[in-house]
């Protein structure tokens, strides 16, 4: 596995649905990069994401080199083909750099006996008492346990691992980043199943650099993490340490890290986060896709006038088709309708009310998470709006940018690095 595209140590996804906000974004990575601390830019987009924008995903490679070539970025930076499955990829092979190959659909459903029962037989350490450095209690896994986690991901694993060689015949191994993405699934990976799915990768021979499991916990969108802390913390400490493990074990690339896949702004688990890198000397990648689109409609209700207008107008139209738009995202959004302003009194809103309602500050007490959530699935509604939205954005580019910059590094670049 030593052909592969190396990723820095801490490295952040930076989603941008509607290609204006590179520069912005990328200034965030230079301010943290003023304190110490490196963040290389990932700029990530899914084929979900272009088809709804009506976007192409050589666009995100032009957004990303224009930003870099305007800033005078010297370090690397990549652009991420996101969620992509076989039947997606191929549109995004030449503009990317970046893989995160998503097989969330194929987890549960089994392979075939005989491929479980030979990953079985080529894997007797993992089953027994297996000792972690780190992690207090050793894992006790039976074969049948083995089994059961096999039939469960083994396929997932197995359609990785053809993603990835379609790729590697197109690009050649030396010229991409791979991630595995698990977490758009139902139910957490405990550490002892990430520690067989990392067997499983291994066996595929595909140079991981990232992988992204689901946690404990609810990462809705654009909302901050729900769930046990205490929890979390412990999982995330363990995985780190599964994942040290298995690098030794079966020889994954070195800079394997966890990647958190947030659905934008879980600042309450960043302490966590930050105590554990800490104590393992480790990365992560952090992938925020949402986050610019809201600050983009801050920037124009900041702005009063008629970037007022259209942040009215996308949640009157939201608020119309508000079960159209999220049934696609039930599992990751928590909305409570009775908490929704009617159209017609955000429409009597000055420009401080709707921000006050929208900009994620928990100390607030006009913040609305509902109200947030709703506008956070609800960038289709921009597209529509075409060149009208684009050209509100270009209008009020300094003020849109600043709410960007800010957002990313003062609420998730700072305290990855330094805390509250």
């Amino acid at each position: 596995m030593n052909k592969y595209l190396p990723l820095g140590k801490l490295s952040f996804g930076l989603g941008d649905r509607f290609g204006q906000q590179g520069r912005a974004q990328l200034r965030a990575c230079q301010l943290a990069t003023e304190l110490g601390a490196h963040f290389v830019p990932v700029w990530n987009k899914s084929n979900r994401e272009h088809t709804f924008i009506g976007t192409e995903p050589a666009s995100l490679r032009a957004e990303a080199d224009a930003a870099v070539k305007a800033l005078g970025w010297k370090q690397a930076y990549h652009v991420d083909a996101d969620h992509i499955r076989l039947e997606t990829v191929d549109r995004f092979i030449a503009p990317s750099d970046f893989f995160t190959i998503d097989v969330a659909d194929s987890i549960g459903k089994p392979a075939s006996a005989a491929d479980v029962k030979s990953f079985v037989e080529r894997h007797p350490e993992l089953a027994g008492t297996v000792s972690i450095p780190h992690i207090e209690q050793p894992f006790a896994i039976t074969r049948a346990e083995v089994e059961r986690v096999a039939n469960k991901f083994l396929l997932a694993t197995q359609d990785a691992g053809k993603i990835y060689q379609h790729i590697v015949k197109a690009k050649g191994a030396a010229n991409f980043i791979t991630e595995v993405s698990m977490d758009e699934t139902d139910s957490p990976q405990t550490p002892p199943e990430l520690l067989i799915i990392l067997a499983a990768i291994a066996d595929q021979k595909i140079p991981i650099q990232t992988i992204a499991p689901k946690f404990t916990g609810r990462f809705n969108k654009g909302v901050d993490y729900v769930g046990d802390l205490k929890q979390f913390e412990k999982e995330f400490n363990d995985d780190l340490a599964v994942i040290a493990f298995a690098i030794k074990k079966y020889g994954l690339p070195p800079s394997l890290k966890l990647s958190v896949h947030s659905g934008s702004d879980k600042f309450s688990i960043y302490e966590p986060m930050r105590r554990a890198l800490k104590k393992f000397d480790a990365g992560v990648h952090i992938k925020t896709a949402g986050t610019t689109w809201l600050e983009e409609l801050i920037g124009l209700a900041e702005a009063g006038g008629d970037g007022l207008e259209i942040a009215k107008e996308i949640y009157a139209y939201a608020m119309d088709h508000v079960d159209e738009f999220c049934a696609p995202y039930a599992s990751v959004i928590d909305i409570d309708k009775k908490q929704l302003p009617s159209a017609v009194v955000v429409n009597g809103w000055k420009s401080k009310q709707f921000t006050d309602a929208l900009r994620h500050d928990q100390k607030n007490p006009a913040y609305n998470p509902s109200f947030r959530q709703l506008l956070h699935v609800s960038f289709k509604v921009a597209a529509k709006k075409g060149e009208r939205y684009l050209n509100a954005l270009k209008k009020h580019e300094a003020i849109v940018a600043k709410n960007v910059t800010e957002n990313l590094f003062e609420r998730h670049m700072k305290p990855l690095l330094l805390g509250k």
